[in-house]
């Protein structure tokens, strides 16, 4: 897979993780973008390390762990950023 395929699988997974993470994620295109590729390297190097493909290669395992990692890490950039959320 290319650089610009990884970068609209990176994208595609940020927007899928957004969308099964409840509550509104207070996260900018850009940081949807680079949080979906790094759970899509992480992906596929689990998917590398379970003998499923190699690391480029779009396979199930390594699109789910993906869409997992990104799940993961929205949650830990909400929590980083500190929840900042208006109460009325």
């Amino acid at each position: 897979m290319g650089i610009i395929g990884f970068l609209v699988f990176g994208l595609i997974v940020g927007a899928l993780a957004r969308l099964i993470k409840p509550g509104k994620q207070n996260l900018s295109i850009l940081a949807t973008l680079a949080l979906g590729v790094v759970g899509s390297l992480i992906g596929g190097v689990v998917a590398t390390l379970l003998g499923t493909g190699d690391f480029g290669e779009l396979n199930i395992i390594g699109a789910i762990v993906a869409i997992v990692a990104a799940v993961l890490l929205i949650g830990v950039a909400e929590g980083m950023s500190g929840g900042r959320r208006k109460v009325h």
